[in-house]
């Protein structure tokens, strides 16, 4: 029988293969960008994923969030990001906590996705949430923990995909957001960060949420999907 990570093996070899296999990944936040992070993980080999989120899917996502259709609009998004990784993957090891990242809860999750996971190591954690104070916690922790994470920047209010980068923090420009967390990693004495952010200058609209499009976030996520990968594998 063919293994269905046959193609992946002949890029990367077996041993790497093995190593993904092995390697677990922390999501925080499945929306457009959350969301196409686990679908790239998943399908190159990632067995130990653990999904953080506490929305339901909502009709305004169909547009851009993998996981939402009209079959899953008003479903937990973890409940569903859980049935679709499993669906790729039967042997995956998933954990889904639906819960809002807070200071007062932050430790609690991750103490229940070990628990949940039975296994100690995070290799990889993302942050592909929105609000500035969840943001801040996991990137405190995360940093005191010395466990690697990867940061997404605004995606909103964007057309071009190709003006994302990967940087360090310090070494961005243009987007709103990753100004707002230079200063605040500057008061915390916090030098670097692994962000994806975006050259792109936001284009105004008259709506008090973010406008997005498909072609959009999705390309964010798999962009941190590939980095975390390779920084696995180098």
């Amino acid at each position: 029988m063919v293994n269905w990570l046959d193609r992946t093996e002949m890029l990367i070899g077996k041993e790497n293969v093995k190593k993904l296999q092995n390697s677990h990944v922390v999501v925080f936040g499945l929306g457009g960008v959350g969301s196409y992070v686990v679908e790239g993980l998943v399908r190159a080999g990632i067995s130990y994923i653990s999904i953080i989120d506490k929305d339901i899917v909502d009709v305004t996502n169909i547009n851009r969030q993998i996981i939402a259709d009209i079959e899953t609009v008003g479903k937990s998004k973890v409940e569903v990001e859980e049935e679709r990784i499993l669906k790729i993957n039967s042997n995956a090891h998933v954990s889904k906590i639906k819960e809002f990242v807070n200071k007062d809860n932050l430790e609690e999750i991750i103490e229940k996705i070990i628990k949940l996971q039975n296994i100690v190591t995070i290799n990889y954690v993302v942050d592909a949430i929105d609000t500035v104070s969840s943001k801040l916690e996991i990137i405190k922790y995360c940093n005191a923990h010395n466990i690697k994470l990867i940061s997404c920047m605004g995606t909103g209010n964007k057309l071009d995909a190709s003006k994302f980068e990967i940087a360090d923090i310090s070494k961005t420009s243009v987007c709103p957001l990753a100004k707002v967390i230079r200063k605040e990693l500057k008061k915390l004495n916090i030098q670097h960060l692994k962000v994806l952010y975006s050259k792109e200058e936001p284009l105004k609209t008259n709506t008090a949420s973010p406008a997005s499009i498909s072609f959009v976030p999705s390309v964010a996520g798999l962009l941190i999907a590939g980095e975390i990968v390779r920084d696995m594998i180098k």
